[in-house]
């Protein structure tokens, strides 16, 4: 099948002569906007609980979470190798000492071939970028920046807690170090219409990321996110108005940026809109054969 653009499970098949696969892991962590160190009840859009499968527990440990999610894929893939997905909150968020005993448990699993690191941008000092770099020096280590949005009005209205300057600063530094660097954004937060998104999409393009992954904006039962939509609803995209905004947003997006993905599919019971009804890989089905249709390809339109 031709490919548009620049996918991740293509360029992460280069990297290991074996399969391999993330296990998200729940270290226990919490961030900035939740603990009030910058603010009290995180970002207006979040609920961990729409992303942690079943095996992925705080109240087990690190190694006994990876073993549950090794039990969960090899019933599948027997010679699966994996790599742990530190994916809750922002696990970056602790003195080094605390990551590096976390970290080094996740490695010491059999089978675990590397780590992904999800945070923000404001939790990552010097020390920590230093410890981590010389941890890509002997495994595989992705770091992955909750960027959200390009504009510092959206990041306040969401309770983010840091500013565009800040995401664009981390990731310079880990790029810097040479630590292979993720970023991720929702399109579609209140107040960002077309128009602003490819703003953001010129922006994200000029850092110096190795992956993007793109979300569609998810309003989910619970959050603040919830009750701001019921007492004042705002526009969500539809899935052909967002097929097609991710169709232009990827055109000013450079050639060379591994797209890891384009949606998130949270659980039906928990989602107040976009009801699409569809899965992931029948979103990405669609929209290859939309980009199919119209001539479309990344980096198309990168100035």
């Amino acid at each position: 099948m031709e490919h548009y653009y620049n996918d991740f499970g293509t360029w992460i098949r280069r990297q290991f002569p074996f399969r391999v696969q993330k296990i998200s892991v729940d270290a226990g962590f919490s961030c900035p906007n939740r603990d009030g160190r910058i603010s009290y009840g995180g970002c207006t859009f979040c609920d961990n609980h729409t992303f942690n499968p079943a095996y992925c527990s705080r109240e087990r440990s690190v190694s006994q979470q990876i073993a549950d999610g090794k039990a969960f894929f090899a019933r599948k893939y027997p010679d699966m190798r994996y790599l742990a997905y530190f994916q809750a909150y922002s696990n970056t968020y602790a003195p080094v000492a605390t990551l590096r005993a976390l970290y080094e448990e996740a490695l010491a699993v059999p089978g675990v071939v590397g780590l992904v690191i999800g945070t923000r941008p404001d939790c990552v000092s010097a020390e920590v970028l230093d410890y981590i770099e010389q941890l890509s020096h002997r495994t595989f280590v992705l770091v992955e920046y909750g960027i959200e949005s390009a504009n510092d009005d959206t990041l306040s209205r969401i309770n983010r807690g840091h500013t565009f300057a800040d995401s664009r600063r981390a990731i310079v530094e880990s790029h810097r170090r040479g630590i292979l660097t993720g970023g991720h954004v929702i399109l579609g937060l209140p107040g960002e219409e077309r128009e602003e998104l490819f703003r953001q999409a010129t922006a994200i393009s000029a850092l110096p990321l190795d992956i993007l992954k793109i979300h569609q904006m998810q309003i989910i039962r619970g959050t603040a996110l919830a009750r701001q939509f019921a007492a004042s609803p705002f526009h969500v995209f539809s899935v052909d108005e967002y097929i097609s905004l991710v169709s232009e947003y990827i055109q000013r997006l450079r050639a060379d940026l591994v797209l890891d993905r384009f949606v998130s599919q949270s659980p039906a019971s928990m989602l107040v809109a976009p009801r699409w009804g569809l899965k992931n890989h029948e979103f990405t089905d669609r929209l290859n054969h939309y980009l199919c249709a119209h001539g479309i390809r990344q980096g198309s339109r990168v100035v």
